[in-house]
């Protein structure tokens, strides 16, 4: 089968699924307790009052009905409703708050993964050493650690103690930089503004490495475990007996080789971090999506909770679409496997 059929085929799976978070995220926020219209208006408001609302939300249609209209709005107009809280619309909420957590996600992603996989390639060549039990220890107790702990100890070590890092916010409110695009790091970094750019890098570093703790320990031991049963291999063993150089061994020819499953495990680790986000923002009062949905769930707002699981959702899914197809680049043979 052709790069190009394949290509076809998940990316249709990847419709399909969207389609069906869609629904299923729009069936359990409706499944919720609560009237939207009396959140709006607050429990003292009428029942003709409360009408007017419902009709002018669509509440007053049969689900089927305003599950089509919401998602014709969304897949032509990019809609997904108004906030119940703040009145604006929530892709425009969406603009400014979620380029946040994607700084912080993928910043958390480049940590644990670059990390992560060092500490497993060192742990896999000095098997049975002192590194090897020292960097499993690490990541068993890495691992073990709970993430609103571990925030709240980098905040006292290094915020309060040192004094070295803020504690919230993205950026040193005293920096004149104005967000066109609400993604501080780029930004910053290609308009030469390193004043700005550093502030960003000093506030993301604590919440970054909060997040990435335990994606980096799961990382190390699954490349520790991947990396022993490829030296193992018999072309491996034929590489040494060549006298090839030891790292190009490790990394050309076993690395290489365990990449696809060390991938695998990164890729769906952006989900968990995403979900790890929600804790890690509320902690570090980061005003991403997370903190978003959180503020979102006690006000009840449905549209903005409903938003939010979306992005999140739907950012976990095509990333793992983008893994797919990183697979088919990486390892040729895998389009005969399928074929």
């Amino acid at each position: 089968m052709s790069f190009l059929k394949l290509f076809f085929k998940k990316t249709s799976s990847l419709l399909f699924t969207l389609f069906f978070l869609s629904l299923l995220v729009f069936l359990l926020i409706h499944l919720l307790p609560g009237d939207p219209a009396k959140i709006m208006l607050g429990e003292r408001a009428t029942e003709e009052s409360l009408k007017a609302v419902r009709i002018q939300l669509g509440l007053d249609k049969p689900l089927y009905q305003q599950y089509f209209s919401f998602l014709k709005d969304l897949a032509i107009n990019q809609n997904l409703g108004t906030s119940i809280k703040s009145g604006e619309l929530i892709s425009t909420e969406i603009k400014r708050k979620f380029p946040a957590t994607l700084e912080l996600t993928f910043i958390a992603l480049f940590i644990s993964s670059f990390f992560g996989v060092i500490l497993g390639i060192i742990a896999a060549i000095k098997r049975g050493t002192r590194w090897d039990f020292s960097t499993m220890f690490l990541a068993l107790a890495g691992v073990s650690m709970p993430v609103f702990w571990l925030a709240l100890l980098l905040i006292w070590f290094f915020s309060i103690k040192l004094q070295w890092l803020p504690i919230t916010g993205r950026i040193d409110p005293l920096i004149d930089f104005d967000s066109k695009n609400y993604f501080y790091l780029l930004e910053t970094l290609m308009s030469g503004n390193f004043e700005a750019l550093k502030s960003s890098l000093k506030h993301i570093v604590l919440p970054a490495c909060a997040l990435a703790t335990i994606p980096m320990s799961m990382t190390a031991r699954f490349t520790r475990a991947t990396m022993l049963e490829t030296l193992g291999q018999d072309y491996i063993r034929t590489a040494k007996a060549k006298g090839l150089n030891p790292l190009l061994v490790i990394f050309k020819h076993a690395l290489r080789n365990a990449l696809i499953p060390i991938i695998t495990v990164v890729g769906l680790q952006f989900g968990s971090l995403l979900g790890g986000a929600i804790i890690t923002e509320s902690i570090f009062s980061w005003p991403g999506v997370g903190t978003w949905l959180l503020d979102s769930i006690y006000a009840r707002d449905f549209p903005a909770m409903q938003g939010a699981i979306l992005m999140i959702g739907a950012s976990f899914i095509i990333i793992n679409y983008l893994v797919d197809l990183s697979y088919l680049v990486i390892d040729p043979k895998l389009r005969k496997s399928t074929s």
